[in-house]
This record gives structure tokens, sequence and C-alpha cells, in this order.
């Protein structure tokens, strides 16, 4: 699906939230991110395969 320089990481990877924003709806509370991804603002997201990832908080490195 992406087509930046340098790719946006896939789906399935930990750093996924990490891909470019293409469409905001923050009104409606979410946000379609570059590698398919619908990020709601609780933090849940909506993988393209249809698996649901519930609301977390975001992973840090130290």
């Amino acid at each position: 699906m992406c087509r930046h320089e340098p790719s946006c990481p896939a789906p399935d990877r930990l750093d996924r939230e990490a891909a470019r924003i293409v469409a905001n709806h923050p009104e409606q509370g979410w946000s379609l991110l570059c590698n398919g991804i619908v990020l709601f603002e609780d933090t849940g997201e909506l993988l393209p395969d249809g698996r649901v990832i519930a609301p977390h908080r975001p992973v840090t490195t130290a």
C-alpha cells in the first residue's frame, strides 16, 4: 500500500502506529494510516485483516 520512502511499517509490526496519516477525522475520533490501519482516539485499532486491537498505552522505548 505505502508508496513513501522509506516505507511505512506494515500492519503486523509493533511500530505500525508510526505510519503516516492519509485521512484524519478528529470530529469522528479516527484516522486512517497509510498501512491500512484505522486508529481510534482511544488508542484502539482496526487492522486491515479485520482484527481489533483493544485500546492500549503507546509503546515507548527507553
